[in-house]
């Protein structure tokens, strides 16, 4: 695992002693100080830890007086004191003061492996909490497997952000969106943030598996479980062992289905077709899809603890139209992938760039991807122009005009943006109360937040 974590104490036996049982657990990245001196320095200079254990009784400094140096330097991290004498008013005092727990040495390794999850997520937890109250624009921690996502949007930074510190714990995600616009890339992204990087990453779409291969496909089948199956073979849960199962456009599971998975996601064990050994895996479940589960719900063609188990955390991905300053940037992408042209010779002219900025883009960034590739091959090395688009972007006004009393005109607003001052203007007449808000535009309550979250409120 990757979460900083920081262990001090002024005996260099016992930190080595405990690392090793962390090393064991899977905690790789780990800070060994025997001077709570030094220590607190690292915290001054801004030294990021997810977590520290910390001593009680040291020279110069004691553990309590670390701890409030740490929680006012330092809040966001998670303390756990450690101490050879159990007092229960010093533990007490301890908790007041902002640590998460009070471990008596020795510690064992069992209380190791329960204790520091749950720390760990409650940090997560209260991250994800700041992120959505903060105002600033967050910087990721670890920016690589979040590359190849293309944009300057403060509200997909946010939502980058969010995956980031989802990506830390193994809680299911769910991933909504309109088609195009890039769940699997972010899910992708985040198992590249994840400790399961260097495990396999399956997607599979959802739409495609049928009722009757569903158990085989997943589960795998010993040899001689169908009519002529010469072999056994290993399903998807056993093949994605220790990695992430992305479950593609999950809302177009068969009902019939979604309660074989539930299964999966609640024991986290399975049986191949076959046999009645129980095989278990460790996995990471995100799924996607583009479907409003709330309205797939309330006609029952989705099961509700289907989808509390696969919602631990949400994210969701706003359509292009609702972020046009990331299309230049997007084409640039595109055309540097697909083109041959000198590096800085213009490539996209002001006419063309203008009909793709004035488009709705139904189909995303999928959309936009095709467009540009086909308009390479037309311009075949040449600077891409109006007649290099599609016909239904050529013929694309400009800026649609309707008369007014005056004889001047007046702009046609988008959808999108009359449909989002309409949302805004209720959602505050109603004193930002969400539920009531829901109700009086007749839609549901997670429909409403999560256009709430692409406006960049929470």
């Amino acid at each position: 695992m990757s979460n900083p974590i920081i262990l001090i104490d002024d005996d260099s036996d016992y930190l080595e002693l405990l690392s090793g049982k962390l090393r064991d657990l899977g905690y790789t990245d780990l800070h060994l100080m025997d001077d709570p001196m030094a220590a607190a320095a690292a915290f001054e200079k801004g030294e990021p830890f997810d977590l520290a254990l910390i001593d009680m009784t040291m020279p110069e400094m004691d553990g309590m007086a670390l701890l409030d140096h740490i929680k006012n330097t330092s809040p966001g991290t998670e303390c756990i004191m450690v101490t050879a004498i159990n007092e229960a008013r010093t533990a007490v005092d301890c908790l007041r003061r902002g640590a998460y727990d009070y471990l008596v040495k020795p510690v064992a390794r069992d209380v190791l492996a329960l204790t520091l999850p749950r720390a760990l997520e409650r940090k997560r937890l209260l991250d994800i909490l700041d992120l959505e109250k903060g105002q600033a624009h967050p910087e990721l921690v670890n920016p690589v497997p979040f590359e190849p996502i293309i944009t300057q949007s403060p509200a997909m930074r946010r939502i980058l952000k969010e995956a980031e510190l989802h990506a830390a714990s193994s809680v299911p995600i769910l991933i909504t969106g309109e088609s195009g616009t890039g769940k699997e890339l972010l899910a992708r992204a985040i198992h590249n943030a994840s400790g399961r990087a260097q495990f396999p990453f399956t997607p599979i779409n959802m739409a495609s598996i049928s009722a009757n291969l569903f158990e085989a496909e997943f589960f795998g089948h010993t040899r001689g479980a169908f009519t002529g199956a010469a072999a056994s073979r290993t399903g998807f849960l056993e093949h994605t062992h220790q990695g992430t199962l992305f479950l593609d456009e999950i809302g177009d599971l068969p009902l019939e289905l979604q309660g074989k998975l539930l299964r999966v996601l609640q024991e986290g064990e399975f049986s191949r077709v076959g046999s009645s050994e129980r095989t278990r895996v460790d996995l990471r479940f995100i799924a996607a899809t583009n479907e409003d589960l709330d309205r797939m719900m309330a006609r029952k063609a989705f099961r509700k603890d289907l989808y509390y188990r696969i919602r631990g955390g949400w994210l969701h991905l706003p359509p292009l139209r609702e972020r046009p300053d990331d299309i230049p940037l997007l084409a640039d992408a595109f055309l540097a992938k697909y083109e041959e042209m000198p590096t800085g010779k213009r490539r996209l002219t002001a006419a063309a760039l203008e009909r793709l900025m004035a488009y709705a883009w139904p189909g995303n960034v999928r959309e936009l991807k095709s467009i540009i590739q086909s308009a390479v091959n037309l311009a075949q090395n040449k600077p891409i122009d109006l007649v290099h688009l599609p016909e239904h972007l050529r013929m694309l006004p400009k800026r649609p005009r309707i008369p007014g009393a005056d004889g001047a005109g007046r702009h046609v607003r988008p959808l999108a943006e009359v449909e989002k001052e309409h949302i805004l203007n209720v959602y505050q007449m109603l004193d930002q109360n969400k539920s009531q808000a829901a109700r009086a535009l007749g839609i549901g309550l997670n429909t409403l937040r999560r256009k709430l979250s692409s406006y960049g409120i929470e």
